[in-house]
């Protein structure tokens, strides 16, 4: 086996590491917060020793704007999973390529084509579907806050755009702090029993800690859109190990809605990757 086909099995094995993490921030049952705290502590630990020979921090603005979105991408995440359906807060974090393409001209000054404008009206519309379903208050601010995931994922990605020779795992691991500490103050309300320290386990070392590892070594070796494409395994899967081993079902308007942006973010990420090329 060639090294681009070791780093498209591992692409794959990445897309559905990530893809498990709603099943088991479902089955975790403390304070969302907690979750998010307890995860990236384990995660930050994991993501030093692996990688310590190559850090390098240098706490520019860039670093730390980078950090901030990405800490803001894993609460978000993490307590919309807890508030509404696992396939709402994925699929709507999902939008994050809407505010890059809104956000791209004044912060990068890169320009935004004809064909974005489209491509973000596609995506709100289907945005809004999400809303159609009946849903409970909780389940109302959990999509709001999911909208929030899309947006921090949207700045982490345009700071890292901004750095020159970024390297993701410095403010990744920044991220991963800012998050413990957020955290902190709810991580010992009430300790975790076998099972939730089971799954923080597996969430913090597996889902994000090795799984970026991974991505790491895979990413450097595929070209743009087979890595779009296979990361598209995520928004599929999550929701579908959710449903199997938790027994939530997304409304009829939020698959729908679901098939409208992924549709959107995949073919935007495919005309993108084959205009470059």
């Amino acid at each position: 086996m060639n090294e681009r086909s070791r780093a498209m099995i591992l692409m794959a094995v990445t897309a559905l590491i990530w893809s498990s993490g709603g099943l088991a921030i479902k089955l975790v049952d403390i304070n969302p917060m907690a979750i998010t705290g307890f995860r990236s502590m384990l995660a930050a630990l994991t993501l030093g020793v692996l990688f310590r020979r190559r850090l390098h921090f240098c706490f520019s603005p860039i670093q730390w704007g980078a950090a901030m979105g990405y800490a803001g991408l894993l609460i978000t995440n993490v307590v919309a999973t807890k508030l509404t359906t696992s396939a709402n807060a994925i699929l709507l974090a999902y939008t994050a390529p809407v505010y890059v393409a809104m956000l791209a001209p004044w912060l990068l000054k890169e320009k935004t084509r004809r064909s974005d404008w489209v491509f973000i009206s596609v995506t709100v519309g289907g945005m809004t579907l999400f809303f159609l379903d009946k849903l409970s208050p909780s389940g109302l601010w959990g999509n709001i806050i999911a909208i929030g995931t899309g947006f921090s994922y949207a700045i982490f990605t345009l700071c890292m755009r901004a750095q020159k020779d970024a390297s993701p795992v410095e403010s990744v691991i920044m991220g991963h702090v800012i998050t413990a500490l957020c955290g902190l103050p709810f991580m010992f309300d009430a300790m975790p029993d076998f099972e939730s320290w089971t799954g923080l386990i597996y969430l913090g070392i597996f889902q994000q800690g090795i799984s970026l590892a991974l991505y790491t070594w895979a990413i450097k070796r595929l070209g743009a859109l087979e890595a779009i494409l296979i990361m598209m395994l995520e928004p599929i899967f999550n929701p579908l190990f959710v449903a199997i081993g938790y027994g939530e079902l997304p409304g009829l308007w939020a698959v729908i809605g679901g098939l409208v942006v992924m549709g959107a973010v995949t073919l935007r990420g495919a005309m993108g990757a084959l205009r470059k090329a």
